[in-house]
């Protein structure tokens, strides 16, 4: 007797179907149209090839491109294997590894057999790969054992993939994919065929080296990126979005204004000169005083600490290969050879702030009326990030935190939770980032803390969201080691986004570190831990500040406000006069007395990013006037009143938190 299955539709219907039928099948029941344009399918959740057949009762839910998230997935997961594939079809002897989709597109690294490949290999590399686009071969799921998969990878010379099969479970069925007479192991899910994708809406756009596993012992492998789209008008609007990127590039832009550098004798840390050094000082001293009306107090904590207090904290053994560990040596007698002091022998650079907060909180004895608690720190971190991770001021190795930690009870989460999401809202507008959303990570694979002390945490800080109104999506295992976490991510000006806030409520920290209050009962009560940062890090935001604004900063935080350029020697003393009143009004400006034509001038100080060009010649200084030329290309000149001058500029430098 046939056996069928029961199959949910979204709409609440039910069809009965045989075994062995498909969710193309079921799309072509329902009608052509849907049939055509279906691409995938979600069975009870799961996004599976939409020629798989069903293994049992299902509710299904057919993806089409309308399903932009779950369609560009796909797309981009076939790019990658048209690519595996038009590389070997290229450059016979060339092993493979893997290559997963990404953000905005895929990559995939190779083991060539006699050369890295170069940027120069990549039109004949998409060329190849249209052809395979245009073959439209299916793409054919297989199911293998490990040791099938191991032997025809061994037979096949790839040792990469031999190597890798052996950490799978000997009992475990491993999904292989074909299309054509190439074939690759793969979990999938797949489109139906390589003709199903658009040969116009790909692009490779780099090469660059990465180690076997991410480990630097490990062989170097080749690995080309791409971005992949559904369609070319997508693919066009990426690259027009890549143009402006390149153009709001940060490093570029700090070059021009003069604003740090980076060299190899200190890599990831970073040299601000002084122009960049002002924006970090005017971003501090309004970030310290939002907090300190926040009721935050700020302190201070040591760099380097031993590495007993990181293991009792736990993240000696999650952070460990990222931290600068260093010998704690005493002298002896004999001065070449130091002696180690005993008990922990190591300490670390701090790569997080958390555990010594909690030191200063269990100084004296905190009653449960002195909660909340919030400790605020701007704190410089170390960690020991790869070499080839580094870049510009996004990803350092130096970094300073806008950190923050709350303790308080359970009772106060809400409370404390909608006060963060209302400070960060406020900064985020201040700033110019009126667009951000927000995520609730939870409980990850790795973890520290019983399943039950997670059921509470993740219920807390998901009551705490709701009570804030604020809309949110789920990441699940995205939680941190110890907690369940927030994470704000703000869109910039051409649309990219950047995760930067975060709120990570933690019940395991001050159980560890035996923090504790005495709560209204007489007895001691372990505090809840709530990590808190707006910023991220001051380096990396002051990169997106950058690229955000590309380099046209609000005037509060411009380097060099206002800059007086002479049109003749004639009127340096009114310069002058005009430098100094602007200067005395708390005005950021220089002077330009420079023997240079005026034009000259306007287009130096223009790429600059100099907010204001203040022009006077001979007639400003009868007139006691400035021609005031403010930066961008439809702004239009302006004779004004010097008095006048210095209280508009004055009004308009003064930063967001001080115009009420």
């Amino acid at each position: 007797m046939t056996k069928h299955f029961k199959i949910t539709l979204p709409d609440g219907s039910v069809r009965e179907v045989e075994r062995g039928t498909t969710p193309a099948d079921v799309a072509a029941a329902i009608g052509p149209g849907l049939a055509k344009v279906a691409i995938a399918a979600r069975v009870n959740g799961e996004v599976r090839d939409i020629g798989r057949p069903f293994e049992s009762d299902a509710e299904l839910a057919l993806i089409t491109s309308r399903d932009e998230a779950d369609a560009l997935e796909l797309v981009r997961h076939d790019y990658a294997h048209v690519l595996a594939e038009a590389v070997q079809n290229l450059f016979p002897g060339t092993q493979i590894t893997f290559g997963p989709a990404t953000e905005d597109g895929f990559y995939y690294d190779f083991a060539p057999r006699e050369r890295p490949f170069t940027e120069e290999d990549l039109p004949a590399i998409e060329e190849e790969m249209r052809r395979i686009i245009a073959r439209d071969d299916p793409l054919i799921r297989e199911v293998w054992t490990r040791d099938d998969v191991r032997e025809f990878f061994v037979k096949s010379g790839e040792t990469f993939k031999a190597e890798w099969v052996l950490e799978l479970p000997a009992d475990e069925a491993i999904t292989m994919y074909r299309s054509g007479e190439w074939i690759d192991l793969c979990r999938g899910p797949h489109l139906a065929s390589t003709g199903k994708l658009d040969p116009q809406a790909f692009k490779l756009t780099r090469v660059s080296g990465a180690y076997w596993r991410g480990d630097q012992k490990n062989a170097m492998l080749s690995r080309i990126y791409g971005t992949g789209w559904l369609n070319k008008k997508q693919l066009d609007a990426h690259l027009v979005r890549l143009e402006e990127a390149a153009k709001r590039d940060h490093r570029r832009i700090a070059r021009e204004m003069d604003l740090f550098h980076l060299q190899e004798e200190a890599h990831g840390s970073v040299f601000w000169h002084p122009k960049g050094w002002v924006i970090w000082r005017a971003l501090e001293a309004y970030l310290r005083r939002r907090l300190d009306a926040a009721g935050y107090r700020e302190i201070k904590t040591p760099q380097l600490l031993d590495a007993k207090l990181w293991e009792a904290s736990g993240h000696w053994g999650k952070f460990r290969e990222n931290m600068f560990v260093v010998p704690d040596e005493v002298p002896g007698t004999d001065p070449d050879k130091p002696v180690l002091t005993g008990a922990g022998d190591l300490m670390a650079l701090k790569p997080m702030n958390c555990p010594a907060h909690v030191q200063v909180f269990k100084q004296g004895i905190t009653s449960y009326r002195d909660l909340p608690l919030r400790l605020a720190e701007f704190g410089c971190c170390h960690r020991n990030e790869p070499h080839g991770a580094l870049h510009g001021i996004m990803r350092v190795r130096q970094f300073t935190q806008d950190d923050a930690h709350i303790f308080c009870t359970h009772a106060q989460v809400v409370d404390e939770t909608k006060a963060f999401c209302a400070l960060l809202d406020t900064i985020y507008r201040d700033l110019g980032f009126p667009d951000y959303r927000v995520k609730l990570a939870t409980r990850p694979d790795q973890r520290v803390g019983s399943d039950e002390s997670w059921d509470r945490a993740e219920g807390d800080l998901e009551a705490a969201l709701k009570a804030t109104g604020l809309p949110y999506e789920l990441l699940p295992g995205e939680g941190a080691f110890y907690g369940p976490k927030l994470e704000f991510h703000l869109d910039d000006a051409i649309g990219r986004t950047w995760q930067c806030g975060t709120l990570q409520l933690d019940p395991q920290m001050p159980e560890r570190l035996d923090a504790s209050y005495v709560g209204e009962d007489g007895e001691k009560h372990r505090p809840l831990m709530l990590h808190r940062a707006i910023l991220g890090t001051f380096e990396r935001f002051i990169g997106i500040l950058i690229e955000h604004h590309a380099g046209k900063f609000p005037l509060w935080l411009a380097p060099v406000q206002a800059v007086v350029a002479t049109i003749v020697s004639d009127a340096d003393d009114y310069a002058r006069e005009v430098e100094e009143k602007l200067r005395e009004a708390g005005i950021r400006v220089e002077a330009d007395l420079r023997n240079e034509k005026i034009n000259y001038k306007v287009r130096e100080h223009s790429l600059a990013k100099v907010p204001n060009l203040l022009v006077v010649g001979k007639r400003e200084a009868e007139e006691r006037t400035v021609a005031l030329r403010p930066l961008g290309t439809d702004a239009r000149q302006e004779v004004i009143r010097l008095d006048e001058l210095v209280q508009r500029l004055w009004v308009e430098a003064t930063p967001p938190d001080l115009r009420d």
